[in-house]
């Protein structure tokens, strides 16, 4: 068996300094989050160096790497034991690429060009995939909604999802109980493709059989900036949100409740932020969450019908969007994003 790809000097600093995968065992690890990893990466470029250069430093001791990254806020103990574990790395990503699982780094040309260049200094550092990574770049419509929904919202979400497929756009999906899966299934179930971006690990979710047959015919990318074991948790769901809208050229909201959730939460920050357009599923009986999200800026979709991408007015322009964000905080700050800051750092 080959193995995993190997990482360039660049990805292996990102894997081991971002992720729990080199950690030893029993070890509660501290990844570096993105708001961290901003910060080490400016310090870089004000040096003129990559992010392989700390593997040198870290070869000459503590004091080398101390004297790099002094004032970061960092704990540089454990900098510097992470960076001496690149042998634990390289099993470990072989034993993941065993369980068909990749991990990418924002120095990775396979990394999704759609999270780097919206998210900016917010895109997670590394991200873990499962099947046809290019699927993740394609754009398509994100279905979004409470995991609570009624028979109506199921079958509007299913419809929507059908609908995509059938005219080529690839569905994004938040991976959750609720409209997310049953928009998941409707997609695959008429021939399209789908791109996940999971609240949690990608090991459990790669157990379920009809989970790897859709990745077998090309039709699934899972991806989560979680760690492969990790529990489905609130924040980790509210901190991948920010992935879902990222990742799509429009959205569907299904159903949410007024001020509550994440739902309504992330619907709100992509409507307020200008990321992509979102229409909001209007029809007779649909919540009232739904209603109130059109007054604060999301746009009626009052039955299960996609508008031609080429009909749908832009929803950024450049001073807005997640990007534009990330340049106005300070060392790449993730304020403003429940949960994901957290979520990182609890890999």
């Amino acid at each position: 068996m080959a193995g995993a790809p190997a990482l360039s000097d660049d990805a292996r600093v990102i894997a081991l300094l971002c992720s729990s995968v080199a950690a030893a065992r029993g070890e509660v690890a501290k990844p570096l989050g993105p708001a961290a990893w901003a910060r080490v990466a400016a310090r870089l470029a004000e040096a003129g160096e990559s992010a392989g250069m700390l593997l040198g430093l870290a070869a000459k001791g503590r004091p080398a790497v101390a004297a790099f990254l002094d004032g970061l806020g960092l704990d540089l103990d454990a900098v510097v034991r992470q960076l001496g574990r690149s042998a634990q790395l390289a099993f470990e990503l072989d034993r993941l690429d065993a369980r068909g699982i990749a991990l990418r780094t924002v120095a990775d040309d396979a990394y999704p060009a759609r999270l780097r260049d919206r998210l900016a200094a917010k895109a997670p550092p590394v991200l873990f995939t499962a099947g046809d990574a290019s699927i993740l770049d394609d754009g398509g419509v994100a279905i979004v909604g409470s995991r609570d929904v009624d028979d109506a919202g199921t079958a509007f979400a299913a419809a929507v999802a059908g609908e995509a497929a059938r005219t080529g756009r690839v569905v994004v999906s938040g991976g959750a109980r609720g409209v997310d899966q049953v928009a998941m299934a409707g997609a695959l179930a008429a021939g399209g493709r789908v791109a996940g971006l999971l609240p949690e690990g990608l090991e459990r979710r790669l157990r379920e059989s009809g989970t790897r047959a859709a990745i077998a015919e090309g039709q699934l990318a899972l991806a989560s900036p979680y760690r492969p074991g990790a529990p489905f948790s609130a924040g980790a769901a509210m901190g991948r949100n920010k992935l879902v809208y990222a990742l799509a050229d429009m959205a569907v909201v299904v159903a949410t409740a007024t001020e509550s959730g994440g739902t309504w939460a992330g619907a709100v920050e992509a409507i307020r932020g200008r990321w992509v357009p979102v229409f909001v599923r209007t029809e007779p009986g649909s919540p009232q969450g739904n209603l109130d999200l059109v007054s604060v800026g999301g746009r009626p979709l009052p039955e299960p019908s996609l508008p031609d991408p080429g009909d749908v007015p832009a929803a950024t322009d450049p001073g807005a969007g997640p990007a534009a964000a990330s340049r106005g905080e300070a060392a790449g700050s993730a304020k403003g994003v429940p949960g994901w800051e957290q979520a990182t750092l609890d890999l």
